[in-house]
């Protein structure tokens, strides 16, 4: 069963009451601080995965045409 509206707002309010507003919104810059970090290390994890398989397969493909030298 869903909260309904009305006591979400007030679930909002005490909450604010009680940390106020400013600890609310560090905390809320913290979190999205934290999840663009996280974003960026998979994003560059993916390039340095992609550079990776680049480097490994112009190396495979250098070492095959030595071979037929």
């Amino acid at each position: 069963m869903m909260p309904s509206p009305m006591e979400l707002t007030i679930v909002l309010v005490i909450v604010a009451l009680l940390f106020g507003t400013k600890k609310i919104r560090g905390i809320g810059s913290d979190l999205g601080s934290a999840i663009k970090g996280f974003k960026d290390s998979i994003s560059s994890d993916k390039s340095d995965d992609q550079t990776v398989d680049t480097a490994t397969h112009s190396e495979q493909h250098s070492d095959s045409d030595d071979k037929k030298e």
